[in-house]
């Protein structure tokens, strides 16, 4: 059984706040941001809305988009959002 690495972004209802993260299984991590299951970064600022997310087959090429996309500007991380959900849906029941 292979594992589909996914490379995700979450905002909260304003979207004045991005995170940008990888995981192996994106629904059981999306429900855990959902959940605030871990106190940090993502359950202080309400992270609760998937907005973008790109998967792929090895860790090396998720860890590698993560790093690309954490190290761009706020307008690059945007522009990236509005390119597949310009309305900044929750994505998360699409999973």
């Amino acid at each position: 059984m292979s594992t589909e690495f996914c490379v995700y972004i979450m905002t909260n209802k304003n979207h004045t706040t991005l995170y940008t993260g990888m995981t192996g299984n994106l629904s059981r991590r999306v429900w855990e941001h959902k959940n605030d299951v871990v106190k940090g970064f993502t359950s202080r600022y309400r992270l609760h809305l998937l907005v973008y997310y790109e998967c792929s087959g090895t860790l090396e090429e998720a860890l590698t988009r993560e790093h690309q996309i954490k190290g761009g500007s706020r307008k690059k991380k945007i522009d990236l959002i509005d390119s597949i959900n310009p309305d900044w849906r929750d994505l998360s029941d699409n999973l």
